[in-house]
């Protein structure tokens, strides 16, 4: 529907033109009658009797004849008059050339173009991955203080927001994969990707007010100080234990093996030291009832203790996960040699059970190339396992995909051998952009949700392959990064390592406030202030 304002501009606009076309008709209208009066005045004089006939001595000349003088002044106001007319005619058209609708500013803003919309899609997942990582920190110290009842509400917006971002990330993995084609598809997918992440942050903006009122920060932080205390304490002793399994995996195993972990001790130090400085200094505020910057001094720890507890889950994660797959080798490589009789025999070969094997899909030629593939692979592991330290977890890897590329599928142990490289993999790469998420960009957190939703779908190699490229990349992003805080390098109770893990959100020179439960609208409402 139109606005009245556009639609009475074009009436008036007329308007005008008319009463100016009237000016200059009438003042054309009185040139001519002051051309026309003195003709129609030359014989309207009284009538005269008659003269004698006969010269007269001394008559005077005939006046019948109009004079030259009495034509000026009409002619000069016709002239003046088509003048004027002429001058408002060529004003209006220069006008009308060199101006919009009258009284109407109209601004079209510029479409964005295809970069920009790109760079609005990565902030806004990097920002509502954030968001739904500092949610779960928080939400997981609340739960273990008032339990599952009582944080349900918050659990499931968080869930919600989880969702929505899952279906953010996939959309962008099309996209960077060239799905869809077409331009305007494309333009789409990206406003899709915007909106999903814009409604993750909602789901979490409407819930902060029920996780301040749940927590009840502003009435004292007694309750949640002993929560995040206990932990603390608790980490302590687990850092001390993760510090002697590194060690103990160096002995075990090569370096490879034990890289994923690589300075996470001492992150996970640095995290505790930059908690104690703020458990301190939240007693301290609560002691003076300073209440806004107890709960700012309470959220920084609990987010420092939440990603020194990742951080050393990760190393004794990945213990496990290397004692387990030691376990498989042998019955691994067992498998494998099954796998590859069974692609050696004649097709129409019936297996051990009476089942017909499946036919190997690739072609004749192209199977002996990789059965002698499989054959060098399995010889290489045999020999790294019996002749010192070796990688257990790589070694199944490189068993499973030289199985898996004979084309006749996979059962039993190598199943299980698959999902357990996988799941590593995958666990890997979500540690790690945990703690550095600060620095970790869009490309490296799609692809860790890819590889995730892949390990789901339950097809382990492609979520193995994937976990490993999003690390690469979250590694590269962060060698990248660097820190904008001069001088606060090596310092552990400083911003810049905080900076680095999320846990503050660099919006201040001192590091900003600390991220909380909440989307990009809430998540930074407890801000330090000097002590009163």
């Amino acid at each position: 529907m139109t606005s009245s304002l556009i639609r009475g501009r074009p009436r008036r606009a007329k308007a005008h033109i008319r009463v100016r076309v009237t000016h200059a008709v009438l003042g054309a209208v009185a040139g001519a009658g002051w051309l026309v009066l003195p003709l129609m005045t030359i014989n309207a004089g009284e009538p005269v009797p008659a003269a004698p006939t006969g010269p007269v001595a001394g008559a005077a000349a005939p006046q019948d004849e109009t004079s030259p003088a009495d034509l000026v002044l009409p002619l000069v106001a016709g002239g003046a008059a088509v003048v004027l007319a002429g001058y408002g005619y060529l004003r209006r058209t220069r006008r009308a050339r060199s101006r919009t609708t009258p009284g109407i500013v109209s601004v079209t803003p510029a479409a964005p173009t295809p970069a920009d919309s790109e760079r609005q899609a990565r902030a806004a997942l990097v920002l509502a991955d954030d968001c739904v990582r500092a949610g779960g920190e928080e939400l997981s110290f609340v739960r273990e203080r008032f339990g599952q009842a009582e944080t349900e509400r918050l659990t499931h917006a968080l869930d919600a927001a989880r969702t929505e971002l899952s279906a953010a990330f996939a959309i962008w993995r099309r996209y960077e994969e060239g799905v869809p084609e077409d331009a305007d598809a494309r333009r789409q997918a990206l406003v899709g990707v915007i909106g999903r992440c814009a409604e993750a942050g909602r789901r979490l903006d409407a819930e902060a007010p029920e996780m301040d009122r749940l927590r009840g920060l502003d009435r004292g932080v007694g309750g949640a100080l002993e929560v995040a205390e206990a932990r603390f304490r608790e980490l302590t002793a687990r850092t001390a234990a993760a510090q002697d399994a590194v060690a103990a995996l160096h002995v075990r195993f090569p370096p490879p093996a034990a890289e994923p972990v690589t300075g996470y001790v001492e992150q996970a130090k640095d995290r505790l030291v930059f908690a104690t400085t703020h458990l301190n200094g939240c007693r301290q505020a609560d002691d003076s009832a300073d209440r806004t910057r107890a709960a700012a001094h309470l959220r920084a720890a609990e987010g420092a203790i939440a990603q020194a507890g990742t951080l050393t889950t990760a190393i004794s994660r990945l213990t496990a996960h290397l004692e387990e797959a030691a376990a498989l080798v042998p019955p691994a490589l067992t498998g494998a040699e099954a796998e590859l009789a069974g692609a050696r025999e004649p097709e129409g070969e019936k297996a051990e059970d009476g089942s017909p094997r499946p036919r190997p899909v690739p072609a004749a030629g192209e199977l002996r190339a990789r059965l002698a593939h499989a054959d060098g692979v399995l010889a290489g592991v045999r020999a790294e396992a019996t002749s010192g330290p070796y990688d257990p977890l790589d070694a199944l890897r490189r068993i499973t995909r030289a199985v898996a590329r004979l084309g006749t599928g996979r059962a039993g142990v190598l199943d299980a051998a698959a999902v357990l490289v996988a799941r590593s993999s995958v666990a890997g790469a979500e540690e790690f952009t945990a703690v550095h998420r600060g620095a970790v960009g869009a490309e490296a957190r799609a692809r860790l949700a890819e590889a995730t939703r892949s390990l789901a779908a339950g097809d382990a190699e492609a979520a193995d392959t994937v976990s490993r490229q999003a690390r690469d990349l979250a590694e590269r992003d962060v060698r990248t990064h660097g820190t904008p805080y001069v001088g606060t390098d090596g310092d552990p109770a400083g911003p810049a390592g905080a900076v680095l893990g999320g846990i503050l959100l660099a919006e201040d020179p001192d590091g900003g406030p600390p991220a909380a439960y909440g989307g990009p609208a809430t998540r930074g409402r407890h801000h330090f202030r000097p002590p009163s």
